[in-house]
């Protein structure tokens, strides 16, 4: 148990250097702000409330993988990461794909953090209602990041072109929310039962979420 209570800090210094190699001279400085910045914003918070409200390892091993993503994309914009490169050239495809893996991203793991956040929260119980509250946050969430993007191009012009990332596309905002909506979907299905798992183990009993239809 001792490496498991370990992890969180094991996992926050990692995201630290990997954000601070990101930050040296990356594509675009801007970008890289804008990219990151949910990192920046998200870590101070996972700190100061580590203590009366600590996360699942599950979910802090997943919120580490959406830093990774973030901070990648970030340092070299996301049409521009080589795996999503790669990934092109190994499937033909028409275009640096990486922004997709992103989106799939931010609605796989946001619904675990909401998943958790109303479980210990909130009167809702495992069920339907859950599964549906759940998807609906991440979506609304998706659909607020695309204003966000919305906001960037009326004031950057041109400028925000690599915090976009259309690469021509002109289905990408559509896409952006439809494979958040997938991830968040699928997050749920593959991940509910390990999550129980953990919440359970994490909680005492009087904490415990009961289980409902």
């Amino acid at each position: 148990m001792e490496v498991t209570r370990k992890e969180p800090l094991v996992l926050l210094a990692l995201t630290g250097v990997t954000l601070v190699v990101s930050g040296w001279a990356p594509h675009d400085r801007v970008t890289w702000l804008l990219e990151v910045f949910p990192v920046l914003l998200g870590a101070p918070i996972l700190i100061v409330t580590h203590r009366r409200f600590p996360l699942t390892p599950l979910l802090y091993r997943l919120l580490f993988l959406h830093a990774l993503i973030l901070i990648l994309g970030g340092h070299y914009t996301y049409a521009r990461v080589p795996l999503g490169d790669w990934l092109r050239d190994l499937f033909d495809l028409s275009r640096n794909h990486y922004d997709r893996i992103g989106h799939l991203a931010q609605g796989f793991i946001p619904a675990i953090l909401a998943r958790e956040i109303l479980l210990r929260r909130s009167p809702l119980v495992r069920g339907k209602w859950l599964f549906s509250l759940v998807t609906s946050v991440c979506l609304g969430f998706s659909a607020f990041y695309e204003l966000i993007e919305w906001w960037a191009a009326i004031l950057g012009g041109s400028s925000a072109d690599s915090f976009l990332g259309t690469q021509g596309d002109v289905w990408d905002t559509q896409w952006d929310m439809f494979l958040a909506l997938i991830g968040a979907i699928s997050a749920q299905f593959l991940l509910s039962r390990r999550h129980d798992t953990e919440l359970s183990s994490l909680l005492s009993p009087s904490d415990r979420p009961p289980s409902g239809v």
